[in-house]
């Protein structure tokens, strides 16, 4: 049983590899995406509230870690649970940023996109939020689907499951003991069935020959009765 649950190292490395760069990007882009104008409000790097934190740090740290658990995960049980981790923080990406203004007072936590352009807006409310959750959900359920699937491991053969050695009478030798438990025997050929010529050579060998049959059309001399 527990070979059945192992499994090698390779089948989630690389969708942990990736969920660890999408965990990482949605943790640091609000802190960084300033320097290259792409930021939510308040459009300052390194600036710290309570909206980056529940909305952005948090499921990116939990895309990292589940990330780091697929890749490193030796037991299924493990890689499974790194998967599920970094496919909720990723439909948290996707509905945190909606469903915060039913406690914040109606104000959505993370803010707005503070480009001034109408592209721009639409790529950072991507990229902040709804294609990063989406990307990652994708990845990770790939992974999971990957892991839960395909049977993994090697399952130790049980003494019981070995099939039985079916052995030929006629090999066995002369002065061997008792056949083990777990042979056959082969059902003793009935009497109609044709002699095999290994036992012919055994009966010639022995004196067993059969007499000629005599002729009887009646030939006497050189003559032939009519």
């Amino acid at each position: 049983m527990a070979g059945m649950l192992q499994m090698r190292r390779s089948r989630g490395a690389f969708s942990g590899f990736l969920l660890i760069l999408l965990g990482l990007w949605g943790a640091l882009i609000p802190f960084i995406g300033p320097y290259f104008h792409f930021a939510y409000t308040p459009d300052k790097a390194w600036t710290y509230n309570t909206g980056r934190l529940w909305l952005e740090l948090l499921p990116g740290a939990a895309v990292f870690l589940g990330g780091v658990l697929l890749m490193a995960a030796r037991s299924r049980h493990t890689a499974l649970f790194g998967a599920l981790l970094a496919a909720a923080a990723g439909a948290w990406f996707v509905l945190g940023q909606s469903l915060s203004p039913l406690w914040n007072h109606h104000v959505a936590m993370g803010g707005s996109p503070a480009s001034g352009t109408q592209y721009m807006r639409i790529m950072e409310q991507l990229g902040f939020f709804t294609a990063l959750g989406v990307v990652i959900v994708f990845v990770a359920g790939a992974a999971l689907g990957r892991i839960a699937s395909v049977a993994s491991g090697i399952r130790p053969v049980d003494v019981d499951e070995v099939p039985e050695t079916t052995v030929p009478v006629e090999r066995v030798p002369a002065g061997a003991g008792p056949l083990p438990a777990r042979t056959r025997m082969e059902p003793v050929a009935s009497p109609t069935e044709d002699v095999p010529p290994r036992r012919l050579r055994d009966r010639l060998r022995t004196g067993e020959t059969r007499q000629p049959t005599q002729d009887t059309t009646g030939t006497v001399g050189s003559g032939t009765i009519q």
